[in-house]
């Protein structure tokens, strides 16, 4: 991956972190396996730690076709879960010290995981991880009017990304901070250099992205106008 003149400098270097999970709802689910890694400025893994817990619940069919574990798999290999949460928080917390943008795609979902996940373990969370860069409200801040899906491995292959394995972590997270890469190559000009700034920027644009989501969803009778689309970033 070769870097562009007007890249933003928190590409050059970026942490990459995913999750797969018992379901969806991050206050009640449970994680399964866990990827923390570093990127370097071509996209190669520099750094990369993995986790696999047993969640202490069923898992149940359909996560398991999503990620392919099953309880008694998870039951029989994976660690304790409060170790694995404490591990991952150490590991995104040493990210961020050294100053290093963490990419997360759709990141509410993994970051709001985790932090019900410490709360669950009586870990202390990440309250306002900073900076993150989601890939998902980049995509729709540059590219608002493209057609189609905006899953992880539509937008990879949009952008050329090979994603080999999707639904495993850190497949997903790589994957990531690959297309974060791109995006920074390919809209550089457009996007702030600084990581902070970037990820303040991203707050206010997950919001808007929320409210048209939310506007779309009501006009289509989707969902009642007093249910709105949830815009906090990167973490609810």
């Amino acid at each position: 991956m070769l870097a562009l003149f007007d890249r933003p400098a928190w590409a050059d270097s970026v942490g990459v972190f995913d999750l797969e999970t018992t379901g969806i709802d991050v206050a009640t689910d449970r994680i399964v396996t866990a990827h923390v890694g570093l990127l370097d400025a071509d996209g190669y893994v520099r750094e990369s730690r993995a986790w696999f817990a047993d969640p202490g619940i069923e898992i149940p069919a359909g996560a398991t076709a999503v990620h392919g574990i099953t309880t008694e798999r998870a039951r029989a290999e994976g660690r304790p879960s409060d170790e694995v949460v404490g591990e991952v928080l150490a590991a995104l917390r040493g990210l961020f010290a050294r100053g290093i943008a963490v990419v997360a795609y759709n990141a509410p979902f993994d970051f709001s995981m985790l932090k019900y996940e410490a709360l669950r373990h009586r870990l202390e969370p990440i309250h306002s991880p900073a900076p993150v860069v989601d890939p998902l409200v980049l995509d729709k801040a540059v590219d608002r009017f493209r057609r189609g899906k905006r899953t992880l491995d539509v937008v990879a292959a949009h952008y050329a990304v090979p994603l080999v394995g999707a639904h495993e972590a850190a497949a997903d997270a790589i994957a990531a901070g690959r297309v974060a890469q791109a995006l920074a190559d390919r809209f550089g000009h457009r996007l702030p250099g600084d990581g902070i700034e970037l990820h303040t920027r991203q707050i206010g644009w997950a919001r808007e992205q929320a409210e048209s989501l939310t506007e779309y969803f009501v006009r289509i009778g989707r969902i009642d106008p007093a249910d709105p689309v949830d815009g906090r970033w990167p973490i609810r």
